[in-house]
């Protein structure tokens, strides 16, 4: 085990090396499709990481998108009333990776072989990889007053994300968990329809600062509803391909980042 690692993970709740653990994290996702595991950082890394956050606040990139529930734009050919062609909102900033110094935490974190063990285990997949190109990999999110991120559903096959501050409140990331089958290509769309005029109980997250968060998103609709506090929702996103040199498009890293 890496000492480095070891500073910055909580091991004696959370031992990333140990096969029990590992298997235990496994059947938890893969049951859930959701896998919580609070209290992830030690006190220490997680006080230096929430320093850096906010000493780089200044510097993230803010946009606001309309989108469907399939992160696709609105279609006027298209039933205005069919609920994969309604909009909703999301908006937020964002810090790409180049920006997080090399001995950042994060850095570490994201590079660790035990870290990437574990995942590689818990998510049952052969490999993975970080983005080819130099903003994707590690990404600092900012939800400020009034921001928020719509429905939708995933693209990617799993995201991995820790909580780095909590706002006073709203915030909160809710998610519903049918609806969609992507292996099957099915969505019933009655059901999703429900869920965007709000009457469908959904089910919340409730984390803790310093939380790991993995999800299965392809299936899962989910949002973070709006931030109602001035103290923002700060999240990373660990973002790994299960293939080599992968890069997020030009005109996505302009949409979120404001350059290639």
């Amino acid at each position: 085990m890496s000492k480095n690692i070891e500073i910055i993970v909580n091991y004696k709740k959370h031992p990333l090396s140990d096969y029990k653990y590992q298997l235990k994290c496994e059947n938890i996702l893969k049951n859930k499709s959701v896998l919580i595991l609070k209290n992830f950082l030690n006190r220490d890394a997680l006080i230096q990481i929430q320093n850096e956050a906010l000493s780089l606040q200044n510097k993230a990139f803010y946009c606001k998108q309309n989108h469907t529930i399939l992160l696709n734009k609105k279609d006027k050919k298209k039933d205005i009333n069919d609920p994969l062609n309604i909009e909703v909102i999301s908006d937020k900033g964002c810090v790409p990776h180049d920006l997080i110094l090399q001995n950042s935490y994060l850095n570490t974190l994201y590079k660790s072989i035990d870290f990437k063990k574990f995942l590689i285990k818990v998510l049952n997949v052969k490999n993975i990889y970080p983005y080819k190109d130099k903003l994707s990999s590690i990404n600092y999110n900012y939800y400020q007053f009034k921001q928020q991120l719509g429905w939708h559903f995933d693209n990617a096959s799993f995201a991995i994300t820790l909580l780095i501050q909590s706002p006073e409140k709203g915030g909160i990331f809710e998610y519903i968990n049918e609806g969609r089958d992507y292996k099957n290509n099915y969505i019933n769309k009655r059901f999703i329809k429900d869920v965007l005029k709000n009457k469908v109980k959904t089910k919340n997250i409730k984390a803790n600062e310093g939380t790991l968060i993995l999800f299965f998103g392809r299936n899962y609709l989910h949002r973070v509803t709006k931030v109602e506090s001035l103290k923002p929702r700060i999240l990373v996103t660990l973002n790994y391909n299960e293939e080599k040199n992968i890069e997020l498009s030009e005109n996505a890293r302009l949409t979120f980042f404001g350059r290639k």
